[in-house]
């Protein structure tokens, strides 16, 4: 499911360690006798299996939610079923593979155009007249 789907990077199942929890919050009897909530955890700091650009890009932007061990643990709780748990983790793992996995597109430099040239000044000339008025009068004139 995580491998090449969209057509773009992906990850096997094989690198995927999924693990099932209690839940918090609320929820009845229901929450504390059954193990719904799906933790996923990928070694993201070594595997090798997204391209090396995308892999630089991904730890670029996902680096802080990664821990000292290389680890990226993601967890989802949002439906009363495991399968649809563990869809959902190996879904948010693909949607930030995803986020990555275009290089961006270099910004091209351009000048400002002229009307927000003079906006800019005439901003600045009203800026320097009130601050003007605040001045006291000076005492020769």
């Amino acid at each position: 499911m995580a491998h090449e789907s969209r057509g773009g990077p992906g990850v096997p199942l094989r690198e995927l360690e999924i693990r099932f929890v209690r839940s918090s919050g609320p929820g009845g009897q229901n929450v504390n006798k059954v193990s719904s909530k799906a933790v996923l955890r990928w070694g993201a700091a070594e595997s090798r299996a997204l391209p090396p650009a995308v892999h630089r890009r991904f730890l670029d932007r996902y680096g802080r939610r990664i821990t000292k061990e290389g680890e990226l643990v993601l967890a989802s709780d949002r439906f009363r079923d495991q399968g649809r748990n563990a869809a959902d983790c190996v879904a948010k793992l693909q949607s930030m593979i995803d986020a990555v996995a275009a290089e961006p597109r270099p910004r091209k430099a351009t000048h400002p155009p002229r009307a927000s040239r003079e906006r800019r000044l005439e901003g600045k000339r009203r800026r320097a007249q009130t601050k003007e008025r605040r001045t006291a009068p000076s005492a020769d004139g």
